[in-house]
């Protein structure tokens, strides 16, 4: 039986237009996050077969390929709820929205909302190749840090919890804004469900670091 599956959009495909186009949303969510599922399925398959074999010497590929696939399940599922309609998303959390704890806490790691929003862009904006810039809470401080994540995996703090994350890959807008990867992250910012965001920090601050320091 598969372990991973592919979660449904919690909205349908034009309802983050004209930021993002419908078409855009249905070939990111109904093909490449599909296929990080079935990647993620396939070596934990292969990985069975490898023990039942000991057949060691694929590991080192199929560790890889579990930690590209299985990221990008979980990065991708975040970036979807991450989002809602321009109506209702973008400008910054507030206090009467439930992000009032949000906000102090981007201003106390940040020094000011502009200098979170800045940092975060241009995490994403100049990511090498494919990745994503990713706003995470870092248990061990209690404080949020930005991440510069490369494909799906690597270059975070072991144990941060992402709670805002900017999908900076090519398929996630060439098709809209072509080259104009700048263009597409400005844009992304009208589009944050601040809501969502503000109820995975207070999860991700809930757990603390009990997860990494006690048993």
């Amino acid at each position: 039986m598969a372990l991973y599956t592919l979660p449904e959009l919690p909205y349908d495909y034009s309802a983050l237009a004209p930021v993002i186009s419908p078409e855009i949303i249905e070939l990111h969510h109904d093909k490449h996050h599909a296929a990080y599922v079935k990647g993620a399925n396939d070596t934990l398959e292969q990985l069975a077969e490898a023990r039942d074999k000991e057949s060691w010497g694929s590991i080192n590929g199929l560790e890889k390929n579990l930690a590209f696939h299985l990221s990008g399940h979980i990065l991708h599922s975040i970036y979807w709820q991450n989002m809602t309609g321009p109506k209702d998303g973008g400008g910054e959390p507030l206090a009467q929205d439930g992000g009032g704890d949000l906000a102090d806490a981007i201003t106390e790691s940040f020094g000011s909302f502009a200098g979170f929003k800045t940092q975060l862009s241009k995490a994403a904006a100049t990511t090498q190749g494919s990745g994503w810039g990713v706003l995470a809470y870092e248990p061990l401080s209690g404080r949020l840090i930005v991440e510069q994540v490369y494909d799906h995996q690597g270059n975070v703090g072991q144990g941060s919890t992402p709670i805002l994350v900017f999908d900076a890959w090519e398929h996630a807008f060439y098709l809209q804004y072509k080259n104009q990867k700048v263009d597409f992250i400005e844009a992304m910012w009208a589009v944050v469900n601040w809501q969502d965001v503000a109820k995975r920090y207070a999860a991700a601050k809930e757990r603390g670091d009990s997860l990494l320091l006690k048993p």
